[in-house]
């Protein structure tokens, strides 16, 4: 199996970038900084960045950055796909500047959405320094995690579970209207403690993206996004709640891409070894009312 160790980054798309610097500034707290490349970087952390922003006439969420921590477990990826018959490409120079990575290659999966294998990363480790004050929980969980839609679920999971190394942390049946048919989604972990860092959704999503999670340290942190996300006239999403799987305190507000973000605290740092998989049969203890802005 590869050793995926988290959610690296990920990649948006929009045509106005001062959209995206006011939004990742003023209302989800993070540093805006210019890229080399002409894109617009948003850092969390040390790193030069998490959340890369490109200047494009389409507005959705383009790739996710899965992070290998050397070079014999990148280059066993790329090895991995090829025997999956899995067509691969290697980063240009440009995206590998971009994504301030040491190396890159990248694929879709069988429902389209782009992963890119990114060995190490490249920093300066400058201070974070958030016109918020606020912090975030990344390190060795990763940046967050990311929702993405699966309509060809089966080879999808295949793919990230078989090549990949994905495990299952649970599962739920999502049945909006009771007439309808219920769409599975399925929750993953990889080589952190982070309940999961990808979730598959079987279900067909125009912005790219069913949801990005990032996580801060304080409840309080998460009331004071809420008050600047309510003063900026951002949608919100979905209410306040706790899910019951990875008990995330959060709420949910829309991207400039068109794609939601969650904005959460206090999620479940899992011992694998215990964990046991299962079927939740709701999304949230309480809260979450998702109706506002999916429905």
């Amino acid at each position: 199996m590869t050793d995926i160790r988290g959610l690296a980054y990920i990649v948006a798309r929009h045509p106005d970038l001062t959209q995206w610097r006011r939004f990742g500034e003023q209302v989800i707290g993070m540093q805006a900084v210019a890229a080399p490349t002409g894109s617009l970087w948003l850092k969390m952390d040390e790193r030069a960045c998490r959340l890369i922003i490109e200047e494009h006439a389409e507005s959705r969420y383009f790739a996710s950055g899965w992070e290998l921590s050397c070079e014999e477990t990148f280059v066993a990826a790329g090895t991995r796909l090829t025997e999956a018959g899995v067509e691969w490409h290697r980063a240009t120079l440009a995206e590998k500047v971009s994504r301030n990575c040491i190396d890159m290659i990248w694929f879709e999966d069988p429902s389209g959405n782009r992963h890119e294998l990114v060995l190490g990363f490249k920093t300066d480790f400058r201070r974070f320094a958030s016109p918020t004050a606020t912090s975030f929980v990344t390190g060795d969980l990763g940046m967050g995690h990311t929702a993405l839609p699966a309509p060809k679920f089966d080879a999808t999971w295949k793919l990230m579970h078989e090549v990949l190394g994905f495990s299952l942390s649970d599962f739920m049946h999502h049945q909006p209207d009771p007439a309808g048919p219920a769409a599975r989604i399925w929750f993953a972990h990889c080589n952190n403690g982070r309940h999961h860092s990808l979730a598959l959704a079987e279900m067909e999503v125009a912005s790219g993206c069913v949801h990005l999670m990032v996580e801060v340290p304080d409840m309080d942190e998460v009331g004071r996004a809420m008050d600047r996300q309510r003063k900026e006239g951002i949608k919100l999403m979905a209410t306040l709640g706790r899910h019951v799987n990875d008990r995330m305190t959060s709420f949910y507000l829309l991207t400039p891409s068109g794609f939601a973000l969650e904005y959460g605290y206090g999620g479940r740092v899992v011992n694998w070894d215990r964990n046991v998989v299962h079927e939740t049969t709701q999304v949230s203890l309480w809260g979450h009312d998702f109706s506002i802005g999916f429905g």
